[in-house]
């Protein structure tokens, strides 16, 4: 336990006075040795902040958009977290296939829990696994991560309608009105879709604070935080939203 104190120490020392190579071997991608377990644990993850946890998790993109990313054994951390886990964020995303948030951040398994659903809109199920994650669990962050050449931003701008995709895509409508853009303003203008989808981001992160007094609790006293982010899958980048 002694041991795992102290390289908590180091490494969060390393992030909060160090360059971004430093920051890039903290606690959300341990590296294994004798002395450290293969994943987090407690104290690595209650040792950071909300704000160290996202510039972790840029980083570890920074990793992966360089072609540099941290070797992982996914069998040792898979041993590691059988009998506990301590995610230091929940991230909410779309259900695409290429845009895996554990993979594009260089993450492990134990980093983070993950919410998927079409057009990353949030219902009640979603909100009640967000409070899970933080107010019981632990976690320091929420993440809502939309994505470029969205599927259901296009479905929601051209109405669709399909079974129960209708009602899903319904929820994504009020961010297909809110969106202010001057020009086509049609599923087939990649920007325009663009723009929706960071509108929808923007608008499932005010529902969060607005449906969730357990989560705004939590974010008002600094125990979270919550922020929207995009993925751009041409470039592999994300960008947090402001």
């Amino acid at each position: 336990m002694a041991s795992h104190r102290h390289c908590c120490k180091i490494n969060r020392r390393m992030l909060l006075g160090g360059s971004a190579a430093a920051a890039a071997v903290a606690s959300l991608t341990p590296a294994r040795s004798a002395s450290a377990a293969p994943a987090l644990t407690q104290e690595w993850r209650d040792a950071l902040t909300p704000d160290e946890i996202v510039a972790e998790m840029l980083a570890g993109n920074k990793r992966f958009t360089a072609g540099e990313r941290r070797p992982r054994d996914f069998l040792a951390e898979q041993e590691a977290t059988a009998k506990g886990q301590f995610p230091a964020a929940i991230a909410l995303s779309c259900v695409d296939s290429r845009a895996p948030i554990e993979v594009i951040c260089n993450l492990g398994i134990g980093a983070t829990f993950n919410a998927r659903v079409a057009g990353n809109i949030a219902n009640d199920d979603i909100l009640g696994s967000m409070e899970f994650a933080c107010a019981l669990a632990g976690a320091k962050l929420v993440v809502v991560m939309g994505h470029t050449a969205c599927g259901a931003v296009k479905g929601a701008i051209d109405k669709a309608e399909l079974g129960n995709l209708t009602g899903l895509l319904d929820k994504i409508r009020p961010a297909v009105e809110a969106t202010d853009y001057d020009g086509d303003k049609s599923s087939g203008n990649p920007d325009y879709v663009d723009a929706v989808a960071r509108t929808n981001v923007g608008l499932t992160v005010k529902q969060i604070r607005e449906r969730s007094l357990v989560l705004h609790g939590l974010e008002q006293r600094s125990a979270i935080k919550i922020v929207g982010a995009m993925y751009d899958l041409n470039t592999g980048k994300i960008s947090l939203l402001a």
